[in-house]
Protein backbone atom coordinates (compact mmCIF):
# COMPACT_ATOMS: atom_id res chain seq x y z
CA UNK A 1 0.00 0.00 0.00
CA UNK A 2 3.06 2.19 0.89
CA UNK A 3 4.46 1.96 -2.58
CA UNK A 4 1.28 1.90 -4.12
CA UNK A 5 0.64 5.56 -2.68
CA UNK A 6 4.18 6.19 -3.17
CA UNK A 7 3.70 5.50 -7.04
CA UNK A 8 0.52 7.82 -7.73
CA UNK A 9 2.11 10.84 -5.49
CA UNK A 10 4.86 10.45 -7.85
CA UNK A 11 2.71 10.50 -10.89
CA UNK A 12 0.93 13.25 -10.04
CA UNK A 13 3.62 15.18 -8.96
CA UNK A 14 5.40 14.51 -12.93
CA UNK A 15 2.27 15.41 -14.14
CA UNK A 16 1.81 19.06 -12.53
CA UNK A 17 5.12 19.97 -12.96
CA UNK A 18 5.33 18.85 -16.50
CA UNK A 19 2.01 19.91 -17.68
CA UNK A 20 0.57 22.24 -15.17
CA UNK A 21 3.21 23.83 -13.41
CA UNK A 22 5.37 24.67 -16.28
CA UNK A 23 8.28 23.11 -15.24
CA UNK A 24 7.53 24.55 -11.16
CA UNK A 25 5.63 22.51 -8.35
CA UNK A 26 2.50 24.36 -7.77
CA UNK A 27 -1.06 23.32 -6.71
CA UNK A 28 -1.65 19.82 -7.83
CA UNK A 29 -4.21 20.32 -9.78
CA UNK A 30 -4.35 17.58 -12.08
CA UNK A 31 -3.65 15.08 -9.36
CA UNK A 32 -6.41 16.21 -6.83
CA UNK A 33 -8.77 15.82 -10.41
CA UNK A 34 -7.54 12.90 -11.06
CA UNK A 35 -8.24 11.45 -7.36
CA UNK A 36 -11.33 12.88 -7.30
CA UNK A 37 -12.69 11.02 -10.15
CA UNK A 38 -11.05 7.56 -9.50
CA UNK A 39 -12.73 7.47 -5.90
CA UNK A 40 -16.31 8.96 -7.35
CA UNK A 41 -16.29 5.90 -9.66
CA UNK A 42 -14.77 3.63 -6.61
CA UNK A 43 -17.31 4.99 -4.34
CA UNK A 44 -20.22 4.11 -6.78
CA UNK A 45 -18.98 0.45 -7.25
CA UNK A 46 -18.54 0.55 -3.08
CA UNK A 47 -22.06 1.16 -2.33
CA UNK A 48 -23.55 -0.39 -5.44
CA UNK A 49 -20.91 -2.82 -6.72
CA UNK A 50 -22.29 -6.14 -4.92
CA UNK A 51 -25.47 -6.06 -6.41
CA UNK A 52 -24.37 -5.96 -9.53
CA UNK A 53 -21.95 -8.81 -9.03
CA UNK A 54 -24.65 -10.75 -7.89
CA UNK A 55 -26.67 -9.77 -10.64
CA UNK A 56 -24.05 -10.70 -13.38
CA UNK A 57 -23.54 -14.09 -11.82
CA UNK A 58 -26.87 -14.99 -12.10
CA UNK A 59 -26.56 -15.53 -8.14
CA UNK A 60 -30.50 -16.82 -6.50
CA UNK A 61 -31.24 -15.50 -2.86
CA UNK A 62 -30.86 -18.58 -0.19
CA UNK A 63 -34.99 -18.80 -0.36
CA UNK A 64 -35.52 -19.25 -3.85
CA UNK A 65 -32.76 -21.49 -4.20
CA UNK A 66 -34.81 -23.61 -2.04
CA UNK A 67 -38.41 -23.28 -3.62
CA UNK A 68 -36.33 -24.32 -7.01
CA UNK A 69 -34.50 -27.45 -5.69
CA UNK A 70 -35.25 -30.25 -8.31
CA UNK A 71 -34.38 -33.14 -5.49
CA UNK A 72 -34.40 -33.63 -1.94
CA UNK A 73 -30.81 -33.57 -1.72
CA UNK A 74 -30.57 -30.29 -3.32
CA UNK A 75 -32.85 -29.18 -0.79
CA UNK A 76 -31.01 -30.46 1.85
CA UNK A 77 -27.61 -28.81 0.58
CA UNK A 78 -28.77 -25.53 0.21
CA UNK A 79 -30.31 -25.47 3.92
CA UNK A 80 -26.66 -27.16 5.49
CA UNK A 81 -24.93 -23.91 3.59
CA UNK A 82 -27.67 -21.99 5.00
CA UNK A 83 -27.26 -23.35 8.61
CA UNK A 84 -23.28 -23.26 8.15
CA UNK A 85 -23.14 -19.65 7.43
CA UNK A 86 -25.45 -18.91 10.34
CA UNK A 87 -22.95 -21.26 12.27
CA UNK A 88 -19.62 -19.40 11.15
CA UNK A 89 -21.20 -16.22 11.54
CA UNK A 90 -21.68 -16.31 15.24
CA UNK A 91 -18.08 -17.63 15.72
CA UNK A 92 -16.67 -14.66 13.75
CA UNK A 93 -19.21 -12.23 16.23
CA UNK A 94 -20.64 -11.06 12.79
CA UNK A 95 -24.33 -10.49 11.32
CA UNK A 96 -25.68 -13.27 8.99
CA UNK A 97 -24.37 -12.00 5.54
CA UNK A 98 -27.28 -13.08 2.98
CA UNK A 99 -26.68 -15.98 1.28
CA UNK A 100 -26.94 -16.97 -2.36
CA UNK A 101 -26.60 -20.06 -5.01
CA UNK A 102 -24.89 -19.25 -7.98
CA UNK A 103 -25.93 -22.22 -10.74
CA UNK A 104 -22.53 -22.88 -12.06
CA UNK A 105 -21.22 -26.59 -11.89
CA UNK A 106 -17.53 -25.46 -11.20
CA UNK A 107 -16.97 -25.84 -7.47
CA UNK A 108 -15.79 -21.73 -6.21
CA UNK A 109 -17.16 -19.00 -3.97
CA UNK A 110 -17.01 -15.51 -3.14
CA UNK A 111 -18.47 -12.55 -0.47
CA UNK A 112 -19.19 -9.22 -1.24
CA UNK A 113 -20.48 -5.86 0.27
CA UNK A 114 -19.30 -2.82 1.48
CA UNK A 115 -18.96 -3.86 5.32
CA UNK A 116 -20.48 -6.85 7.62
CA UNK A 117 -23.70 -4.94 7.75
CA UNK A 118 -24.22 -5.26 3.99
CA UNK A 119 -22.16 -8.56 3.27
CA UNK A 120 -23.40 -11.11 1.15
CA UNK A 121 -22.11 -15.30 0.37
CA UNK A 122 -22.13 -16.61 -2.72
CA UNK A 123 -21.46 -20.11 -3.78
CA UNK A 124 -21.97 -21.83 -6.82
CA UNK A 125 -23.64 -25.30 -6.99
CA UNK A 126 -20.80 -27.42 -8.02
CA UNK A 127 -19.31 -26.57 -4.80
CA UNK A 128 -22.24 -27.57 -2.97
CA UNK A 129 -22.13 -31.16 -5.31
CA UNK A 130 -18.25 -31.39 -3.99
CA UNK A 131 -17.29 -30.70 -0.62
CA UNK A 132 -18.27 -32.25 2.48
CA UNK A 133 -19.86 -30.25 5.34
CA UNK A 134 -16.52 -29.69 6.65
CA UNK A 135 -14.90 -28.00 3.68
CA UNK A 136 -17.74 -25.71 3.22
CA UNK A 137 -17.71 -24.64 6.72
CA UNK A 138 -13.98 -24.11 5.94
CA UNK A 139 -14.74 -22.35 2.72
CA UNK A 140 -17.62 -20.26 4.56
CA UNK A 141 -15.07 -19.46 7.04
CA UNK A 142 -12.84 -18.04 4.27
CA UNK A 143 -15.15 -15.62 3.04
CA UNK A 144 -16.72 -14.28 6.27
CA UNK A 145 -13.13 -13.47 6.99
CA UNK A 146 -12.69 -11.25 4.01
CA UNK A 147 -15.80 -9.78 5.53
CA UNK A 148 -14.49 -9.74 8.73
CA UNK A 149 -10.97 -8.45 7.50
CA UNK A 150 -12.96 -5.50 5.48
CA UNK A 151 -11.46 -6.56 2.38
CA UNK A 152 -13.87 -5.27 0.24
CA UNK A 153 -13.34 -1.38 2.05
CA UNK A 154 -9.28 -2.47 1.14
CA UNK A 155 -9.87 -2.94 -2.47
CA UNK A 156 -12.63 0.01 -2.62
CA UNK A 157 -9.68 1.92 -1.71
CA UNK A 158 -7.00 0.34 -4.58
CA UNK A 159 -9.66 0.52 -6.98
CA UNK A 160 -9.78 4.39 -6.73
CA UNK A 161 -6.25 4.55 -6.88
CA UNK A 162 -6.30 1.99 -9.60
CA UNK A 163 -8.89 4.72 -11.57
CA UNK A 164 -6.53 7.96 -10.53
CA UNK A 165 -3.44 6.35 -11.91
CA UNK A 166 -5.29 5.09 -15.23
CA UNK A 167 -6.61 8.96 -15.69
CA UNK A 168 -2.99 10.91 -14.79
CA UNK A 169 -1.31 8.31 -17.45
CA UNK A 170 -4.42 8.34 -20.12
CA UNK A 171 -4.52 12.70 -19.65
CA UNK A 172 -0.21 12.09 -19.77
CA UNK A 173 -0.33 10.01 -22.65
CA UNK A 174 -2.91 12.76 -24.86
CA UNK A 175 -0.79 15.52 -23.54
CA UNK A 176 2.60 13.94 -24.98
CA UNK A 177 1.06 12.43 -28.57
CA UNK A 178 -0.81 16.11 -28.87
CA UNK A 179 2.25 18.21 -27.79
CA UNK A 180 0.53 20.44 -26.16
CA UNK A 181 3.10 22.27 -24.11
CA UNK A 182 4.74 24.90 -26.21
CA UNK A 183 8.48 25.18 -26.82
CA UNK A 184 9.11 28.03 -25.08
CA UNK A 185 7.62 26.00 -21.93
CA UNK A 186 9.90 23.13 -22.93
CA UNK A 187 13.21 25.74 -23.02
CA UNK A 188 12.18 27.27 -19.70
CA UNK A 189 11.98 23.77 -18.59
CA UNK A 190 15.57 22.82 -19.80
CA UNK A 191 17.28 25.87 -18.97
CA UNK A 192 15.77 25.46 -14.75
CA UNK A 193 16.31 21.96 -14.35
CA UNK A 194 19.17 21.08 -16.29
CA UNK A 195 20.42 17.67 -16.24
CA UNK A 196 18.44 16.55 -12.77
CA UNK A 197 15.35 17.24 -14.53
CA UNK A 198 15.66 15.65 -17.81
CA UNK A 199 16.09 12.78 -16.23
CA UNK A 200 13.46 12.55 -13.55
CA UNK A 201 11.08 13.75 -17.04
CA UNK A 202 12.44 10.19 -18.54
CA UNK A 203 11.77 8.24 -15.40
CA UNK A 204 8.21 9.94 -15.36
CA UNK A 205 7.42 9.20 -18.91
CA UNK A 206 8.74 5.64 -18.71
CA UNK A 207 5.75 5.32 -14.92
CA UNK A 208 3.37 7.05 -16.92
CA UNK A 209 3.76 4.38 -20.47
CA UNK A 210 4.31 1.46 -17.62
CA UNK A 211 1.10 2.64 -14.98
CA UNK A 212 -1.44 0.65 -15.77
CA UNK A 213 0.10 -2.82 -15.66
CA UNK A 214 2.17 -1.53 -12.42
CA UNK A 215 -1.29 -0.54 -11.17
CA UNK A 216 -2.59 -3.76 -11.87
CA UNK A 217 0.62 -5.80 -10.43
CA UNK A 218 -0.01 -3.51 -7.25
CA UNK A 219 -3.35 -4.06 -6.68
CA UNK A 220 -2.76 -8.14 -7.53
CA UNK A 221 -0.40 -8.07 -5.36
CA UNK A 222 -2.62 -6.99 -2.26
CA UNK A 223 -5.11 -9.27 -3.70
CA UNK A 224 -3.07 -11.69 -3.14
CA UNK A 225 -2.08 -11.41 0.18
CA UNK A 226 -5.26 -10.82 1.35
CA UNK A 227 -6.21 -14.33 0.31
CA UNK A 228 -3.68 -15.81 2.59
CA UNK A 229 -4.92 -13.80 5.49
CA UNK A 230 -8.12 -15.08 4.82
CA UNK A 231 -7.25 -18.53 4.39
CA UNK A 232 -5.42 -18.03 8.29
CA UNK A 233 -8.04 -16.52 9.57
CA UNK A 234 -11.07 -18.97 8.12
CA UNK A 235 -8.66 -21.79 9.96
CA UNK A 236 -8.83 -19.49 13.18
CA UNK A 237 -12.33 -19.13 12.76
CA UNK A 238 -12.95 -23.39 12.28
CA UNK A 239 -9.81 -24.30 14.11
CA UNK A 240 -9.36 -27.15 11.05
CA UNK A 241 -7.04 -25.82 8.76
CA UNK A 242 -7.18 -29.30 6.92
CA UNK A 243 -10.79 -28.72 6.23
CA UNK A 244 -9.56 -25.69 4.09
CA UNK A 245 -6.96 -27.54 2.66
CA UNK A 246 -8.78 -30.32 1.72
CA UNK A 247 -11.66 -27.81 -0.30
CA UNK A 248 -8.92 -26.07 -1.76
CA UNK A 249 -7.20 -29.16 -3.28
CA UNK A 250 -10.95 -30.66 -4.28
CA UNK A 251 -11.37 -27.17 -6.39
CA UNK A 252 -7.90 -26.84 -7.67
CA UNK A 253 -8.81 -30.42 -9.40
CA UNK A 254 -11.98 -28.78 -11.48
CA UNK A 255 -9.93 -27.51 -15.03
CA UNK A 256 -13.20 -25.67 -16.21
CA UNK A 257 -13.69 -22.37 -15.31
CA UNK A 258 -16.51 -20.60 -13.40
CA UNK A 259 -18.27 -19.42 -16.49
CA UNK A 260 -20.48 -17.71 -14.30
CA UNK A 261 -17.56 -15.17 -13.01
CA UNK A 262 -16.85 -12.37 -15.49
CA UNK A 263 -13.15 -10.96 -15.53
CA UNK A 264 -13.72 -7.86 -13.15
CA UNK A 265 -14.78 -9.91 -10.40
CA UNK A 266 -12.70 -12.55 -10.35
CA UNK A 267 -10.18 -11.47 -7.55
CA UNK A 268 -13.58 -11.46 -5.46
CA UNK A 269 -13.45 -15.68 -5.27
CA UNK A 270 -11.54 -18.20 -3.59
CA UNK A 271 -9.73 -19.59 -6.40
CA UNK A 272 -9.54 -17.89 -9.68
CA UNK A 273 -12.55 -18.46 -12.08
CA UNK A 274 -11.53 -17.59 -15.37
CA UNK A 275 -9.44 -21.35 -15.56
CA UNK A 276 -5.90 -19.90 -16.52
CA UNK A 277 -2.75 -21.49 -15.98
CA UNK A 278 -0.58 -18.29 -14.90
CA UNK A 279 -2.14 -18.92 -11.00
CA UNK A 280 -0.09 -22.89 -11.68
CA UNK A 281 3.25 -21.44 -12.53
CA UNK A 282 5.96 -20.04 -10.63
CA UNK A 283 8.14 -17.26 -10.93
CA UNK A 284 8.19 -13.45 -11.62
CA UNK A 285 5.30 -13.02 -14.14
CA UNK A 286 2.86 -15.14 -12.15
CA UNK A 287 3.54 -13.67 -8.81
CA UNK A 288 3.37 -9.93 -11.18
CA UNK A 289 0.02 -10.68 -12.67
CA UNK A 290 -2.31 -13.34 -11.08
CA UNK A 291 -4.89 -12.63 -9.39
CA UNK A 292 -4.52 -15.59 -6.55
CA UNK A 293 -1.48 -16.99 -5.08
CA UNK A 294 -0.26 -20.31 -6.24
CA UNK A 295 -3.32 -22.76 -4.89
CA UNK A 296 -0.34 -25.50 -3.88
CA UNK A 297 1.18 -22.34 -1.49
CA UNK A 298 -2.34 -22.11 0.23
CA UNK A 299 -2.99 -25.46 0.58
CA UNK A 300 1.20 -26.03 1.95
CA UNK A 301 0.48 -23.32 4.31
CA UNK A 302 -2.89 -24.73 5.87
CA UNK A 303 -1.29 -27.73 6.39
CA UNK A 304 1.88 -26.63 8.15
CA UNK A 305 -0.82 -25.19 10.45
CA UNK A 306 -2.02 -28.55 11.34
CA UNK A 307 1.73 -29.52 11.79
CA UNK A 308 1.14 -31.81 8.75
CA UNK A 309 3.75 -30.09 6.24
Amino acid sequence: MIVFVGFLLFLGFGFDVFYIGEGALTFPIGSLAALGIGSVSALTSYYSGDRAVLLSTGAMAVDRALSSAASPDDTYKIRQLDNVVEEMSIAAGLPKPRVYVIPDSDPNAFATGRDPEHASIAVTRGLLDTVTRDELQGVVAHELSHVRNLDIRLMTVIAAMVGTIALLSDWSGRGMSSGSRSSSNSRDNDKDSGAAGLILLVVWVVAIVLAPLIAQALAMLVSRRREFLADATGAELTRNPLALASALEKIDREAAPTLSVKRGTAHLCIADPLGRAMGLREGFLPDLLATHPRMADRITALKQMAYQA
